[in-house]
C-alpha cells in the first residue's frame, strides 16, 4: 500500500473488474470480549436490519468424505485428524518451464477435480482458496472452469501455481487469461460486461500435484475452495447498528518501518499491508517462525518476521506480495491454521467474528479525507480488525502507521463500513474507480471451537 492516491495494480484489476493455532484451544495472544450473540451472514443488510438476498456463495472441499468424492488421477485421499489428498500414482510427467527463471524442469504429477459446485448465487466473480503442505520438490496448481448462465463453459482457468518456498518454482499467477467473456485478473475470475446478465452458475476446480520424478515426495492439500459473488454496484451502503463491544489482542506492527528492505518484493515494506496484516493475525493465533526459517533476514532488521512474510506471499507474475489466496494460503503453513478469501456484508458480520474471537483482514480504498484519522488515501489497503468501541467504532490494527506502537487505530464506523463494502468510489481526480466489495481473509484454527465454527457458519464459511 501507498501512501499516494495512485493508481495501483490492484486497482487496475480491480477496475476491471467492475467495469467488466492449536485445535480445539484459544489463541495464544487472545484477549477476551464482551460476548454478543452471533448474527449475520455473507449477505449485505439493509437499513431496517433485514438480511438482505445473499450475495455470496462459499464451497470448499476439506473432509476425508469430500476428498474421496472427486475425481482422482492418481491422487488418493487420507484420513486422520486433518484429512487430505496426496499423490499416490503419478499419471505422468510434465516439463514445466518457469517464467520467471527460464529453467525448465521435469515434474511428476497426479490430479483430482472436484464435482460440479453449483453456486447458490450465480456470480460475476469467482476466488479460490487452497490450503497446503508444499515440501521441497513439490508444488502444486490450481484451476478452475466453470458454465456460464448461458449453458456454455469457460476454459480452464489456472488460479495460481503455488508452493510454500521458492527454491523449486516461482510461486505465480498467469496473465492473459480470457475466452472473451470472461477474464482472470491476478486472483479474480471476473464477468466481463455483469450488465448483460451474463453470470457462472457453476464451477469445478482441478488440483494438480507436482513432485520431483524418481521421488516420494508429495504435497499435501488440505482444504480446496471457492467463494463466487454478485455484489451490485454501490457507493455507499446500507448502515449496520453497532453491536459488539470488545476488542482482541493481536500482535502490532507497521509495514513503514520496513520501507526499502529487500525491494525485490513489491519494493519494500511501504507495499507489505497483505503480508504485515496475515503475520498480525497468523501470530495471534500462535504461529512463529524459527531462527533456521528466519536466518536469511538481515539482523539488523526488526521484525524479521514481515520481511519472512513478505517473500513467502510474493507473486512473481503480479509483481505484488497482495495476492488475496497467496496470502491465505501462507497463513495455513504455519500448524494448525487453515486460511480463505471470502467477502462478508456488513460489520455485523465483523462484530460475529469478534465475538468468537476470530479477527479478520479486510481490503478497502479510499481518499485520506473520507477516513478520519487515518493520515494517508490508498488506492488499495489492507487492514486487520480486531474489535470495536463501544459507541461501536472499528478498532484496527493499521499496518501503514510509523511504528509499531502507532498501529492500533480506532475509526468511525460509518465511514469505514462503507469504504470496506462499496464496489465504487471516486478517486481523486473524480473518476469512478472501485472498491473491494467487502474482500477480507479469515484466519482461523484448522479445528475450530463450536463457538468458532458457528460464527464461521454464520457469515457463510465452513
Amino acid at each position: 500500500m501507498s501512501r499516494a492516491e495512485l493508481p495501483s495494480r490492484r486497482t487496475v484489476l480491480a477496475a476491471a473488474v467492475v467495469a467488466a493455532v492449536a485445535g480445539s484451544a484459544g489463541p495464544a495472544s487472545a484477549g477476551t470480549t464482551t460476548a454478543g450473540t452471533p448474527t449475520g451472514g455473507a449477505g449485505v443488510t439493509t437499513d431496517a436490519g433485514r438480511a438482505a438476498a445473499r450475495t455470496v456463495d462459499n464451497r470448499a472441499w476439506t473432509s476425508y468424505t469430500d476428498w474421496r468424492g472427486g475425481t482422482a488421477g492418481g491422487t488418493r485421499a487420507v484420513a486422520g485428524a486433518r484429512p487430505g489428498l496426496v499423490i499416490a500414482r503419478p499419471s505422468g510427467t510434465t516439463d514445466y518451464t518457469d517464467p520467471h527463471t527460464g529453467s525448465t524442469a521435469a515434474w511428476e504429477y497426479a490430479t483430482w477435480t472436484s464435482p460440479v459446485h453449483r453456486l447458490e448465487v450465480p456470480a460475476t466473480e469467482v476466488i479460490a482458496s487452497w490450503n497446503a503442505h508444499t515440501p521441497e520438490g513439490t508444488w502444486i496448481q490450481i484451476e478452475l472452469q466453470g458454465t456460464y448462465s448461458d449453458g456454455t463453459a469457460t476454459p480452464w482457468y489456472v488460479m495460481g501455481r503455488w508452493a510454500a518456498g521458492d527454491q523449486d518454482i516461482r510461486r505465480t499467477s498467469v496473465d492473459d487469461q480470457t475466452d472473451g467473456r470472461s477474464t482472470v485478473w491476478t486472483d479474480t475470475f471476473s464477468v466481463d460486461d455483469p450488465a448483460t446478465g451474463l453470470r457462472l452458475v457453476s464451477y469445478r476446480l482441478r488440483l494438480t500435484l507436482h513432485r520431483r520424478p524418481g521421488t516420494r515426495l508429495t504435497p499435501t492439500v488440505w482444504r480446496l475452495g471457492a467463494m463466487g459473488s454478485d455484489i451490485p454496484d454501490r457507493f455507499t451502503v446500507p448502515a449496520s447498528e453497532p453491536g459488539l463491544a470488545g476488542e482482541l489482542i493481536v500482535p502490532r506492527y507497521s509495514q513503514e518501518i520496513h520501507k526499502g528492505q529487500y525491494p525485490e518484493y513489491d519494493n519494500g515494506g511501504e507495499a507489505w499491508c497483505s503480508p504485515t496484516s496475515s503475520q498480525m493475525i497468523i501470530e495471534y493465533w500462535g504461529g512463529r517462525l524459527s531462527e533456521e526459517q528466519l536466518s536469511w533476514v538481515d539482523p539488523s532488521y526488526a521484525d524479521p518476521q514481515i520481511c519472512h512474510a513478505a517473500r513467502y506471499t510474493y507473486d512473481h507474475q503480479y509483481a505484488g506480495c497482495g495476492n488475496w489466496p497467496f496470502n491465505a494460503a501462507y497463513a495455513a503453513t504455519f500448524e494448525g491454521l487453515q486460511g480463505v478469501v471470502t467477502r462478508l456484508g456488513s460489520l455485523t458480520d465483523l462484530e460475529t467474528l469478534i465475538a468468537a474471537g476470530i479477527p479478520a483482514i479486510t481490503s478497502q480504498s479510499f481518499l485520506e479525507k473520507e477516513l478520519t484519522g487515518a493520515g494517508y488515501g490508498t488506492s488499495g489497503h489492507l487492514m486487520t480488525v480486531i474489535g470495536f468501541t463501544a459507541d461501536g467504532d472499528v478498532i484496527a490494527n493499521d499496518p501503514a502507521s510509523d511504528d509499531n506502537e502507532a498501529v492500533r487505530r480506532v475509526y468511525k464506523r460509518r465511514e469505514w463500513e462503507n469504504i470496506w463494502l462499496r464496489t465504487k468510489r471516486y478517486n481523486a481526480s473524480g473518476r469512478v474507480v472501485s472498491g473491494t466489495g467487502g474482500v477480507c481473509y479469515l484466519y482461523f484454527p484448522a479445528r475450530p471451537t463450536p463457538r468458532q465454527r458457528k460464527a464461521l457458519a454464520a457469515v457463510g464459511v465452513r
